[in-house]
């Protein structure tokens, strides 16, 4: 019986990790249909002969979103839990509005790079590198029709410097990217992550995580 190379059992590894994420779609189109009663990585197709004009449009980019909260920010998703035409498409968008000094605070996409484009104000932006690269921080400040992009699983914010409000718009490489909000998942998940955990790994006194851990944490998705 003849064995496969080692390096050719690593590419073959490689190549199936490089194309873990969303897979190519089989047909034009799978518009997404819910089915509570079955689970599955993805969405049921709608059936081809119902499906019309309205499944590939979305409608919530036309107004802002309400930025009078704690983050003075509101981050509008067209992923395809909202938007069922980018089923399979492998692509979502989110709008994102910000108040003057409004922050959309860090946070990852487990499952997409994420392409943001400023349309009105001013943005101050960054990501930080894996452990494997230190820990790098990469800000730059963004101004009206400025790109810049987010890698995958990095986290990341943007923060609006200027004084009137300020526009975004991203698109991500996944129909469902996911949204981990580092500070709401460490301090408000439910039920909480045990103190001796936060209070070793952050380095703090107990009061600390415990009035960390009292907040309301804000989610503006």
């Amino acid at each position: 019986m003849k064995f496969l190379p080692t390096s050719l059992l690593i590419l073959a590894l490689a190549t199936a990790t490089a194309f873990a994420f969303d897979p190519s779609p089989l047909q034009d189109f799978c518009v997404a249909i819910n089915d509570p009663k079955v689970l599955v990585n993805g969405k049921f197709c709608k059936d081809q002969k119902q499906v019309t004009a309205d499944d590939f449009l979305f409608k919530g980019f036309r107004y802002p979103g309400n930025t009078a909260n704690p983050l003075g920010s509101k981050v509008t998703p067209a992923f395809v839990d909202q938007f069922p035409g980018l089923n399979t498409l492998g692509i979502s968008m989110a709008r994102i509005d910000f108040a003057p000094g409004g922050l959309n605070p860090p946070h990852t996409h487990p499952r997409g790079t994420e392409v943001l484009v400023v349309t009105e104000g001013t943005l101050f932006v960054g990501f930080v590198t894996s452990n494997q690269l230190n820990n790098t921080l990469f800000t730059k400040v963004l101004y009206k029709g400025d790109v810049f992009v987010f890698p995958i699983g990095l986290i990341h914010f943007q923060l609006n410097i200027g004084k009137t409000p300020a526009l975004a718009f991203a698109a991500l490489s996944s129909q469902n990217p996911g949204v981990i909000t580092i500070a709401n998942a460490v301090f408000g998940s439910k039920p909480p992550i045990s103190a001796d955990v936060l209070t070793k790994a952050f380095q703090v006194d107990k009061k600390v995580v415990d009035y960390l851990q009292a907040q309301f944490w804000y989610d503006n998705n």
